[in-house]
């Protein structure tokens, strides 16, 4: 029978750009989520005060326009970390679709996500960066940012008088008007909602289930990683 040890060792994994770029998105999502809730079905607020120095629904747009703008540098920001940065930060890590990469995923379907028993050990449950379910999510949460980014300014470029939300000018029409547009703004809204509660729910579950610093890691930029696993890894690349 082999024996298989459960050393761990601290292993530096998540880069400060990526960190950042994650705590940014955290922040952007939930203001424009809000934000975007009250546009779209604003409160009836009574108040006996002049209406000139009743603001606040200006405020809440210029906090949501304020928070598209950071989303959207921040996307650009990770795309060229993506070819700065170190092997877990790289483009190819949310593209799993080769014949490892498949086997991977099916792999973290069947025992992360449909929570079957392992009967054998099996180094790539100690996946280091991103397990493919995760990297295939983020790479559909790309896809909902352009949407999000093209609709969004597609609905403000009229009343912008920046350069930046004209380019998208050409959307509502694309897409058959304003009201579509924001249909599918919309939407794509609750997509990022769902997203970011079963993010939250798998993080907590890997970092209770496994003990490997699942969510300090992105404050800290550190994962525990098995030794047998960081041996195989460095036999890979000799």
């Amino acid at each position: 029978m082999t024996t298989i040890s459960h050393d761990f060792k601290r292993v530096f994994v998540w880069e400060a750009p990526v960190r950042l770029f994650h705590w940014i998105n955290v922040l952007a999502i939930l203001t424009l989520a809000a934000t975007g809730i009250i546009i779209g079905n604003p409160p009836a607020i009574m108040s006996g005060a002049e209406a000139t120095n009743q603001y606040w629904f200006g405020i809440n747009r210029y906090i949501h326009f304020i928070s598209a703008y950071i989303l959207t540098f921040n996307m650009l920001y990770r795309m060229f970390w993506s070819y700065m940065g170190n092997k877990y930060a790289n483009w190819k890590q949310f593209f799993p679709y080769n014949k490892k990469g498949i086997k991977n995923t099916l792999f973290v379907l069947k025992h992360h996500v449909l929570l079957q028993n392992e009967k054998v050990y099996d180094f790539r449950k100690n996946i280091i960066g991103h397990n493919p379910i995760a990297a295939i999510s983020y790479s559909l949460l790309f896809i909902l940012m352009l949407i999000q980014i093209f609709t969004g300014f597609g609905l403000y470029a009229d009343n912008s008088t920046w350069f930046f939300p004209k380019l998208f000018a050409w959307v509502p029409s694309f897409l058959g008007g304003d009201m579509n547009t924001r249909l599918i703004h919309h939407i794509t809204t609750w997509g990022f909602i769902i997203f970011t509660i079963i993010h939250v729910y798998l993080a907590m579950w890997h970092d209770w289930l496994e003990g490997r610093g699942e969510i300090s890691s992105m404050f800290g930029g550190y994962k525990f990683i098995r030794k047998e696993r960081l041996k195989k890894e460095e036999e890979k690349n000799d």
